[in-house]
């Protein structure tokens, strides 16, 4: 039963690194090379591009982002069992956002902005885009504590909600999430500002957990 269990934490593992890889892969593909192609790209080939290369890109994209949650829970399970670290609380935390937008702000608002079902086009396309960029923004701090939740041996925090610094790092990815619901793109309407953004928060968020 032992080798069994470990059997199916390892592939959940090897799955969650495999989706994961697929999904972050897109999410940059959109966010550093689909977005500038669309702006520059001529009516034909903007035309062609929505109607067949970003609706196949996003089936792997969302369904990427399915099974990096769903074995990104699995693995979670396991780590119940050792005890979390404030890395994987928040590495999970915007995991979990992320997974969310995917599914219901940025897949549902593309459908309108691609023309596959009726609304504003505009409107749809500028959500999408926002949440998307949060998604960039979130993308190097995740990454960040997941890897040093097993693996930072200098920090064990023992993820609870009476660490400081843990809970203003909480509080400040819930006030990015509901700038990606109701806010504006900031710094962040460039790939320049949304990558510069992403390492400046991945280092705000180790400063919080190391000095508060």
């Amino acid at each position: 039963m032992m080798e069994f269990e470990q059997l199916i934490s390892m592939l959940a593992r090897w799955g969650h690194l495999l989706f994961g890889i697929t999904w972050i892969g897109i999410l940059y593909y959109f966010n550093f090379i689909q977005g500038g192609y669309f702006k520059s790209a001529t009516p034909e080939g903007l035309a062609d591009a929505k109607a067949k290369l970003a609706p196949s890109a996003l089936w792997w994209f969302r369904w990427a982002a399915m099974f990096t949650f769903i074995t990104g829970i699995i693995l979670l399970e396991n780590v119940f069992k050792i005890g979390l670290t404030d890395y994987i609380v928040l590495g999970a935390t915007m995991g979990t956002l992320m997974f969310l937008n995917v599914w219901l702000i940025i897949w549902p608002n593309q459908k309108i902005a691609l023309g596959m079902v009726e609304g504003d086009a505009a409107a749809a396309g500028g959500k999408a885009l926002l949440a998307s960029r949060t998604n960039t923004l979130f993308s190097a701090p995740m990454v960040f504590c997941m890897l040093a939740g097993p693996h930072y041996v200098g920090y064990s925090a023992s993820g609870n909600l009476q660490n400081t610094g843990m809970l203003a790092a909480l509080a400040l990815i819930v006030l990015l999430e509901l700038n990606a619901i109701f806010g504006k793109q900031g710094p962040m309407t460039s790939v320049r500002g949304v990558i510069v953004s992403s390492l400046v928060l991945t280092a705000i968020m180790v400063v919080m957990l190391q000095m508060m």
